[in-house]
This record gives C-alpha cells, sequence and structure tokens, in this order.
C-alpha cells in the first residue's frame, strides 16, 4: 500500500521580526564598513521577504535585553555568544516548538496520540541527548515503546529524506503510524559579519517547526492527504563547497556562495528529467525557497509558468528560510489550497549542502465530501 501524508501542523515562535528591522539590526552591528552596510541594505531589500520570526525574543525589544544577555545588547547590537551558549538556547526552545507543531498535526489529521509507532525528528541546529525524539515521545505522552531515530545535520533538505524514511517504515508494518517532526532554529547562529555569505545567511534564515503524519493504513486518521508515491537524490556535478555547514566556536557556520543559485540553475533541468523519467511534468510544485534566486533558477530552468511556484514564494515572503521545515510549510499550503484538484501530481524539490537535490513524487487526495444527494440515494437503496 502507498503512505500518505494524512496531515501536516505548523509552529513558529510569537516573535516575528519585519525583515527591514532585521536589516537594521544587522547593519549596526559593530565593526560594519561602509560596503558592509550598503551590501546588508541590498541584500536584505531584494530577499523577497517581509518578516521572519526567532526564538530570540530580545531582537524585537533589545532594551529589555537582560544584562548578562547573549545574543543582543541593550542597543540593539549583535552580540557573539558562543557555541555552548547557542546550542542551550536550542535545547530549552526547540522542544516546545516540536510538540507544538506535532500535537496541531495529530489534532488536524485525527490521530490520537496512542497511535503513534514511530517517531522521526529532523534538525540541523541544534544537537542534544537525549534528543528530539525523545522529548518529543514525553511532551505528548506517546507510549513509551515508539520507535524513534533522528536526523541531524543534513540542512535544507532534509525534509524529504525524513518523508522518505517513514514511507520506508510505514511500509514495515500495516499499523504503522509515523509522526515526523523537523525544527529549525537558525536565528541562534546568526553572528556579527562583513562577510557577503554570512550577511546573504542572515537575510533569509528564521526558526520554525512542522510535522507530518505519515501511514500507508487508509483507515487510520482522516481520508485524503498526500500519497508519497517516489522519491529521488541528486548530487550536483559541482557545489560541494559552495553550500556547506558546519560547527565553529561561536555557533554553526554556513557558507553559502553567489553560486548556489547558478548551480541549481545549471543542474535542475537534469537532476528533474532523471528523477520524473519518462513522466509527464507534475501539475504542482513545491520547492524548497533557499532564497528569492534559488527560486527565480528553478523556474526558469525548469520552464515554469509564473505562478507555478506561488506557494514557495508565498511561504519565503511570510516565513522566510526555516530550513528543513521550509517545504514542510509548503506542504501544508497545499493540503488547505482548494485549487489544487483531486489526483493532482505534485512535485517536492529541495537542496541541501553537497549540493544536493532531493525530489519527492506526490498526489493530492482530497476527502469525499457527502452531499444531501448521496444520503438520499443510500437512504433509499437500505429501504
Amino acid at each position: 500500500m502507498t503512505a500518505r501524508i494524512v496531515s501536516i501542523g505548523t509552529a513558529v515562535p510569537p516573535t516575528r521580526i519585519a525583515q527591514a528591522v532585521a536589516r537594521d539590526i544587522f547593519a549596526a552591528q559593530e565593526g560594519a564598513d561602509r560596503l558592509a552596510r550598503r551590501r546588508i541594505q541590498a541584500v536584505f531589500d531584494v530577499s523577497a521577504i517581509e518578516q521572519r520570526h526567532t526564538v530570540l525574543a530580545e531582537f524585537a525589544s533589545p532594551a529589555a535585553a537582560p544584562d548578562d544577555a547573549a545574543f543582543v545588547d541593550a542597543g540593539g547590537r549583535l552580540l557573539s555568544p558562543t557555541t555552548g551558549a547557542r546550542n542551550q538556547r536550542f535545547i530549552v526552545s526547540a522542544p516546545e516548538l516540536t510538540a507544538a507543531a506535532a500535537r496541531t498535526a495529530l489534532a488536524d489529521g485525527g490521530i490520537d496520540p496512542s497511535a503513534v509507532t514511530h517517531v522521526v525528528t529532523v534538525s540541523c541546529t541544534g544537537l542534544f541527548a537525549p534528543g528530539p525524539d525523545y522529548r518529543l515521545v514525553r511532551d505528548l505522552g506517546l507510549r513509551p515503546t515508539v520507535e524513534r531515530c533522528h536526523l541531524g545535520f543534513i540542512g535544507c533538505a532534509a525534509a524529504l529524506p525524513a518523508l522518505r524514511v517513514a514511507s520506508a517504515l510505514a511500509a514495515s508494518r500495516p499499523d504503522a503510524v509515523v509522526l515526523v517532526v523537523c525544527t529549525e532554529l537558525c536565528t541562534l547562529h546568526l553572528r556579527p559579519s562583513n562577510d557577503p555569505q554570512q550577511i546573504v545567511a542572515a537575510s533569509v534564515f528564521a526558526d520554525g517547526a512542522a510535522a507530518a503524519v505519515v501511514t500507508a493504513d487508509p483507515a487510520a486518521g482522516n481520508p485524503g492527504g498526500l500519497d508519497l508515491d517516489r522519491f529521488g537524490t541528486a548530487l550536483t556535478a559541482e557545489g560541494e563547497t559552495d553550500m556547506v555547514w558546519t560547527i565553529g566556536d561561536n555557533g554553526f557556520e554556513m557558507i553559502l556562495s553567489a553560486e548556489v543559485p547558478r548551480i541549481i540553475g545549471r543542474e535542475i533541468q537534469g537532476a528533474v528529467g532523471r528523477f520524473l523519467g519518462g513522466d509527464a511534468p507534475p501539475e504542482v510544485w513545491a520547492v524548497h525557497p533557499g532564497g528569492r534566486s534559488v527560486l527565480d533558477r528553478v523556474e526558469s530552468g525548469l520552464d515554469l509558468p509564473p505562478d507555478a511556484l506561488a506557494a514557495s514564494r508565498a511561504v519565503l515572503r511570510d516565513f522566510g528560510n526555516m530550513s528543513s521545515a521550509t517545504i514542510l510549510f509548503i506542504l501544508a499550503s497545499l493540503l488547505r489550497d482548494d485549487d489544487v484538484p483531486d489526483g493532482a501530481r505534485v512535485a517536492g524539490l529541495a537542496f541541501g549542502p553537497g549540493l544536493t537535490v532531493e525530489s519527492a513524487l506526490m498526489t493530492r487526495r482530497r476527502r469525499a465530501v457527502t452531499t444531501a444527494e448521496d444520503v438520499g440515494l443510500a437512504l433509499a437503496a437500505s429501504a
């Protein structure tokens, strides 16, 4: 039986920062020279992002920052906390956001927590053990026998491998109900810098969590959702040093070169063509918005119509790039979209360090709507 996504739940921290405010905070950092400030202004203003969310409430109210503030001082200037301090904030903040997204997914899918058999958690922005998978079992009151795994440090593309794992688990036993949760607190790793690559990273990354319920049991939860038809992975011929995610003494360090969109633009047609094989192009696209220029390159590289990536652009505009969680936000919006018909094929694409292209082909399944006429016919047949 084909596994399906029954439902998707999302959660963001309550602190919302307008992109113009984030730009001004970053531009006010100590040591920023005139060239860096001009670059910050330009990069932030063309990002196609209007707002982002962060677990760092002090960004919204720097004057209220405590005397021992680690991330921003009372004047709104960025500080450089150690990796330990950043990771401690992840340990404190990530479980609550993870649980919030998971509760929404279970409620929306009509799944009782006691039905969950497996948990797959994803993050590349923090580390601890017992980890997010353990905390999720405890925080949601799941059965202690739930089987758990964690996919760590895969980057922005990780949600699709997590769904691939969930699909395989769902195929392994008829009653399997797999809870997948991606939680990324990217803003914990912002740093003052004149480096163009760090400026680009600071202009797009944000915090959020998203959860998906996956099962192959047609009787589990609400009907409908997204059938998970197949998955694919491809490494591009270049880009190993253009998108890199490492751990430094002052946080996790992102290398995000200007070549990334150009590499994706050159490689995307071949990668997608190999994945689809002889199949016709899908009707709907869910593409990870690594940034505005990435979406532009995918659109032109695949010769898509201007509105094909509207869902991806809307999530980028309203939430920024939440790393692995982002594509689940896009899929959640497509599940709510009445214009996506039953049977529509949905192609998911996400990009990670390497460069890696992760792909998924899905089919939208809408719930059957019982009309008054249907009820009348059923009653007549049973009379």
